[in-house]
């Protein structure tokens, strides 16, 4: 999955409207809002920051030599 292509724009908007809803739904503190959008935020980041380390070392033509 490409970073920043379609997949992984439409990935990261579920993430975030399932994030946001769970933290947004079951919050009974006053500041609900902003702790869901800061929940959503963060999930979102660190997803793109995984598929960028997953997609990095993909299509490597020079794996590390004795890996095991």
């Amino acid at each position: 999955m490409k970073l920043l292509g379609k997949n992984h724009i439409i990935i990261s908007v579920i993430t975030f409207a399932i994030l946001f809803l769970m933290n947004y739904v079951g919050n009974p503190e006053a500041d609900k809002l902003e702790r869901a959008l800061m929940t959503a935020f963060a999930g979102v980041i660190g997803l793109s920051i995984g598929l960028f380390i997953l997609n990095k070392g993909k299509d490597d033509k020079n794996p590390p030599q004795n890996f095991d």
